[in-house]
C-alpha cells in the first residue's frame, strides 16, 4: 500500500507566520503603554526614576548672639575657677587620703579625709551646675529651630570633660579610703 502525500497547503505556514508574529507585536506594544484593564503597566514608575543622592542643602547663616556669648563666658569662668579650687582640694584631699590609710573608720584621720572629699564634691557640684546651664542654653537654641551654636557646643564638651574628671578622681580617692 503506497501512502499518499497531500499537498501542502502553501497559505496556511505564512498565515501562521504572520499570526504570531501579529500576536507579538500586540503583546509587545501592550507592556509598552499605561494599562487600562485590571494588570499594572510595566512601564517604570516615578519614584523609579528618583535620585537617591542626598538634597543640597544651603548652610545656614550663623547670627551672632552677644547675649549667649556672654552667659558662655560666665559660666566658663566658673568652670575655671571650679577646676582650680578643685585640682588644690583634689591635692589636699589625697594627702588626707593616704594619712587615713590603715586607721580605723571614724578616727581623726579618717573624718579629716571624708571632709576634704566633701569639700571636692562640692566643686563638682559647681561643674555640674554650670554645665546644665550651658545644657539648657543648648536646649533653649534648639527648641527655638536656631542651628547649633559652635561656642556654645565647645563650652559643654569641655565642661563635661572636667566634670568626667572630677567624677572620676573622686571615685579614686574614695576607693583609696577604708571602707565604712
Amino acid at each position: 500500500m503506497m501512502h499518499r502525500q497531500t499537498p501542502a497547503r502553501p497559505l496556511a505556514r505564512p498565515l501562521a507566520r504572520l499570526a504570531l508574529i501579529a500576536g507579538f507585536t500586540l503583546i509587545a506594544t501592550g507592556c509598552a503603554e499605561r494599562s487600562k484593564g485590571p494588570y499594572p503597566s510595566l512601564l517604570p514608575r516615578p519614584i523609579e526614576s528618583r535620585g537617591d543622592a542626598e538634597p543640597v542643602v544651603a548652610p545656614v547663616a550663623l547670627e551672632p548672639d552677644p547675649a549667649l556669648d556672654r552667659r558662655i563666658t560666665e559660666v566658663g569662668a566658673t568652670i575655671n575657677t571650679a577646676k582650680k579650687d578643685f585640682a588644690t582640694a583634689a591635692t589636699r584631699a589625697q594627702a588626707l587620703a593616704k594619712a587615713a590609710q590603715g586607721q580605723a573608720v571614724g578616727s581623726d584621720r579618717w573624718i579629716e579625709a571624708q571632709t576634704a572629699l566633701a569639700e571636692l564634691d562640692a566643686f563638682r557640684a559647681t561643674s555640674s551646675a554650670a554645665l546644665t546651664d550651658l545644657e539648657d542654653a543648648t536646649i533653649a537654641r534648639a527648641a527655638a529651630g536656631k542651628p547649633p551654636y559652635p561656642s556654645l557646643e565647645a563650652a559643654r564638651d569641655a565642661a563635661q570633660a572636667e566634670l568626667d574628671l572630677q567624677t572620676k578622681r573622686i571615685e579614686t580617692l574614695q576607693a583609696s579610703m577604708p571602707a565604712v
